[in-house]
């Protein structure tokens, strides 16, 4: 996919700040390292349009990113983040939840995932409320480039036998520093636009 003029347009913490227009929205979700905006700005081929930290917990609002005016991608706060304070973690997951509930623009969730890890109970319990919210959504597993190329194929399968033994969502590998794998997410989200 061809994109010309990605931009940051807002940010955001309750239903009247989301921008006011009909745009889908492609929601990222994943827990605090999992490189969310590493992903943003791999998929946009811009190097800092999403701001990245070496802090994770650093995203505590909802960023809407504007991709040509024909979509966004909204980066949500990560979630498991140890340091943030019990009264910040139940503030984040409140606006967070309110969105996904309320917002009706959502076309697809893209669930990131560590795929040198096994999920996380975090990661459990965010894959059944995204099954509860009956929105379309993948699973992304990031950082590809930490393990063996030679490896990727079977860790996927792995992490879908845990968290979708049904094998009826998508999962595919991703990782910002091998660009390989961006035509094949591309082709994925796509697939929900061309429904």
């Amino acid at each position: 996919m061809i994109i010309k003029n990605p931009k940051f347009e807002i940010s955001a913490v309750s239903p009247k700040q989301y921008p006011q227009n009909d745009l889908p929205q492609i929601v990222l979700v994943g827990k605090s390292n999992v490189g969310k905006s590493s992903f943003i700005n791999t998929m946009l081929n811009r190097k800092k349009l999403a701001r990245t930290s070496s802090e994770p917990g650093k995203t505590r609002q909802i960023n809407f990113y504007n991709i040509d005016n024909n979509f966004y991608f909204v980066d949500l706060p990560g979630y498991g983040y140890s340091k943030m304070s019990k009264t910040e973690q139940i503030k984040v997951g409140s606006f967070i939840e309110e969105y996904l509930s309320k917002c009706k623009n959502i076309s697809l969730i893209i669930f990131l995932i560590d795929i040198r890890h096994l999920p996380t109970e975090n990661d459990k319990l965010m894959y059944n409320y995204i099954i509860k919210t009956n929105k379309p959504f993948i699973i992304i597993a990031n950082k590809a480039d930490k393990i063996a190329i030679t490896k990727v194929d079977n860790q996927i399968s792995n992490l879908q036998n845990i968290l979708n033994p049904l094998n009826d969502i998508c999962f595919l590998p991703f990782s910002s520093e091998r660009k390989i794998y961006t035509e094949n997410v591309w082709d994925a989200i796509n697939s929900f636009f061309d429904n």
